[in-house]
């Protein structure tokens, strides 16, 4: 079962603020004529306004838009209730991003008397009656994930649609290749190159034919998929966290830009222990107004956890990039990301400090932190880039 929040940014504002609702509005990453638009609403969708554009572009189809900035605690709580409302029905699902969940309701007492499909409607009146009554979902069930967000996507908003032995051909037939998910014009191109012009033709492709569309092991992926079985279960490892920043300000010299870098990486480390890694590499990207571009990578030379210590490493490296020059260009934008993850098990004793002491006093900020929230406690470089590093969601992304 596949579960997928309609709009989710844009509609939980809506629940928030009921003068919203039934209004084109649209959640950017800023208010400004050139911001990005990240969510709309289901009303503005219908006129055409979609994910991604600016929000000139936006009000120049509807000059009424209501533009809203992002409040990403907002989202974190809706997606907070809804994981609680699934771990009711089972404990085994997937958070695919902030407004996405992949349900596996297979041997769990939910379906000892009722169907999937009456499991599903149950789970949206609940969401409407327990978490906000302006919330709409919509729902797909199939043999597999893949097919479920297929299925989720076939009626929304406030779906509900299934896939299943008896009407896949028929639904098969009545969509395009760029209808699915993963297949742009590009793979659609390969795939006409095969002699594959629909889906229909997708799933009876023979596993050889659609190997050569690929050039790859990726033919085999998609054969498996749309005959129902399961080619999306693996979880790969994470092997890097970072944040980024799009300067709003004319920063270029090292004291300028080093309260920005300071809040990265203090964002970054903290998403880091969060999800229980430390991490032996630093990288630094920069871009700069002038249309250039500087990044450097390295070795820590041991697994760090410590967000000062993370921060010096990436600050020699800054020390490196053309803003240290005499005549620095200004900075468009600055990201920095931790790599080498490993698990947090027990850190290598170092002889100039005490590793045990500084685990228990970064753990002690965390706790902090997690009750009075981000950044209650924080390095002092770091809060002179506080206005800079807004907190985000990425897409994608559920931290």
């Amino acid at each position: 079962m596949h579960i997928d929040l309609n709009s989710c940014f844009a509609t939980i504002e809506q629940q928030a603020n009921p003068f919203l609702r039934g209004k084109p509005i649209a959640v950017a990453a800023y208010t400004t004529p050139n911001g990005c638009i990240l969510a709309a609403s289901i009303e503005a969708k219908k006129l055409g306004i979609k994910t991604g554009m600016r929000v000139r572009d936006g009000k120049t189809i509807y000059p009424d838009l209501i533009i809203l900035p992002s409040d990403p605690n907002k989202y974190r709580d809706v997606h907070i209730k809804l994981k609680n409302l699934i771990l009711e029905y089972t404990n085994d699902f997937t958070p695919k991003s902030i407004d996405e969940f992949v349900l596996n309701l297979e041997n769990y007492p939910t379906l000892k008397t009722r169907s999937l499909k009456v499991v599903a409607q149950e789970i949206k009146d609940r969401i409407k009656t327990e978490i906000g009554e302006w919330l709409t979902v919509s729902i797909g069930i199939a043999p597999n994930r893949y097919l479920a967000k297929i299925a989720a996507g076939l009626h929304k908003p406030d779906g509900l649609d299934e896939i299943n032995s008896q009407n896949f051909l028929d639904i098969y037939s009545a969509l395009k290749l760029t209808d699915l998910t993963g297949i742009k014009n590009a793979n659609a191109a390969r795939l006409n190159s095969m002699g594959i012009y629909s889906v229909l033709d997708f799933y009876q492709a023979s596993v050889w034919r659609l190997k050569a569309a690929f050039h790859s092991i990726t033919g085999l992926y998609w054969h498996t998929r749309l005959a129902g079985y399961e080619a999306d279960s693996v979880e790969y490892q994470r092997r890097s966290y970072g944040n980024s920043v799009a300067l709003g300000k004319n920063l270029s010299t090292i004291p300028d830009l080093s309260p920005v870098l300071a809040r990265l990486t203090e964002k970054t480390c903290s998403r880091l222990r969060r999800a229980g890694y430390t991490a032996g590499g630093i990288h630094l990207f920069l871009s700069y107004k002038d249309g250039k571009w500087w990044h450097k990578g390295k070795g820590i030379g041991r697994q760090m956890f410590d967000p000062r210590d993370i921060y010096k490493a990436a600050s020699r490296l800054l020390l490196e990039s053309p803003s240290a020059g005499s005549a620095a260009p200004y900075v468009l934008n600055m990201a920095v990301s931790c790599s080498n993850l490993d698990r947090v098990a027990s850190c290598q004793l170092d002889f100039f400090n005490d590793v045990q002491k500084k685990e228990k006093l970064v753990e002690a900020l965390d706790d902090i932190n997690e009750k009075w929230g981000d950044f209650t406690i924080s390095m002092a470089r770091s809060m002179g880039g506080a206005k800079m590093v807004i907190d985000r969601i990425a897409f994608g992304g559920r931290d």
